[in-house]
C-alpha cells in the first residue's frame, strides 16, 4: 500500500522528516533516510525550514522517490506566487510525487535572508484549494489542464495546543473543505491538552498525526515554551532533561513514552528529529513500532 492507501485503512501511520542541506551534497540525507527505510510510511521533506535558504524540497523529494522512498513534499506559501505554486505542484506530479503537505511558511525575517521579500500570494487554505482543483483537471482560474490530471494526497498542519483553540478548529474545517486528507500537528508534549483537542475535533472526518519533536536539552524545552506558540513542555519533562546524564537516552525515553500514550488516541505520529535523525529508529524501537 502507498501512503494514501494506508491513510484510508486502519493502520497507525508513521512519518518522519528530513531537512535538505544548505548545499548540494545529499549523501548524509540519503544515509539518514536509509536508517528508516521500511520503518516509516513516508518521509516529509521540509521547504526552506525556518526561512533558511537550502536545497529545494521538490528536488529532494524527487531524489528520495528515485531511491525507493515515499516522500511528502512540503510546499509553503511564503516564496512563490500562484503561478509558481501551481507550476511546482504540476512538476511534482510529473516526477511521481503525490503526497503534498501545504503550509503557510515562516516569515522571511526569521531566516538567514531577513531582507528577502515574502510573497504569501495564497494562504494555506487557498493553496489547498488550488492543489485540489488541479486534481480535478483545472487551474484556479478554471482553465482546463491538458491530459491526465494529477492525483494528490493533500495534507495540512494544525496546532492542538493553541489558545484559544477555536480558530484552529475553524481553519481545520476550511482546510478539509479545501481538500486536506490528513493533518500533522505541532509538537505534542502535554497529553491532556492533545486529548482535549481530539475531543473537540471528533466531528471532523480526517486523519490526525501527532507531532513528536525530540528534546535535546532542558534549555530547548524552555525556549519552546517561551517562543513557540501552542507548545507546552511540562515542567516534569524539563526537569528530567535537566537532570539526565545522558541527554540522548533521555530524549528517546521521553519521545517513546509520549508515543505510547498517544497511540490509542490518534491515527499516527510524525517524528521531527531536528538534526537527530539517527535516533528515529531507537525511538520507534522503544515505542514498540
Amino acid at each position: 500500500m502507498n501512503f494514501k492507501e494506508k491513510l484510508a485503512s486502519d493502520k497507525f501511520v508513521l512519518t518522519s522528516e528530513v531537512g535538505p542541506p544548505k548545499g548540494v551534497e545529499v549523501k548524509g540525507l540519503l544515509e539518514e533516510s536509509e536508517l528508516i527505510r521500511n520503518r516509516v510510511d513516508a518521509i516529509n521533506v521540509t521547504d526552506l525550514q525556518n526561512s533558511v535558504m537550502r536545497l529545494g524540497s521538490l528536488a529532494v523529494s524527487s531524489i528520495l522517490k528515485h531511491h525507493g522512498f515515499e516522500p511528502i513534499y512540503q510546499l509553503t506559501c511564503r516564496d512563490r506566487n500562484r503561478l509558481a505554486l501551481q507550476s511546482d505542484l504540476l512538476s511534482a506530479a510529473v516526477l511521481g510525487i503525490e503526497n503534498v503537505l501545504i503550509l503557510t511558511g515562516d516569515h522571511t525575517t526569521a531566516g538567514d535572508h531577513p531582507e528577502a521579500k515574502p510573497v504569501f500570494d495564497l494562504d494555506s487554505v487557498q493553496l489547498l484549494q488550488a492543489a485540489n482543483r488541479l486534481s480535478q483537471g483545472f487551474d484556479i482560474k478554471g482553465n482546463r489542464l491538458s491530459g491526465k490530471a494529477p492525483n494528490f494526497c493533500l495534507g495540512a498542519v494544525v496546532n492542538p495546543g493553541a489558545d484559544p483553540l477555536e480558530p484552529q478548529i475553524i481553519k481545520m474545517e476550511k482546510k478539509i473543505a479545501a481538500g486536506a486528507q490528513f493533518f500533522q500537528t505541532q509538537a505534542v508534549y502535554d497529553i491532556k491538552v492533545f486529548e482535549d483537542f481530539l475531543k473537540k475535533t471528533k466531528h471532523l472526518k480526517t486523519k490526525i498525526m501527532a507531532g513528536i519533536v525530540l528534546l535535546k536539552s532542558a534549555g530547548m524545552a524552555e525556549y519552546m515554551n517561551q517562543n513557540v506558540a501552542g507548545v507546552n513542555v511540562p515542567e516534569e519533562l524539563i526537569k528530567e532533561m535537566g537532570e539526565a546524564k545522558d541527554k540522548v537516552k533521555q530524549s528517546v525515553k521521553i519521545a517513546s513514552g509520549i508515543i505510547k500514550e498517544l497511540k490509542p488516541m490518534c491515527d499516527g505520529v510524525h517524528i521531527m528529529p531536528i538534526g537527530w535523525g539517527r535516533l528515529v529508529p531507537e525511538v520507534l524501537d522503544a515505542s514498540g513500532l
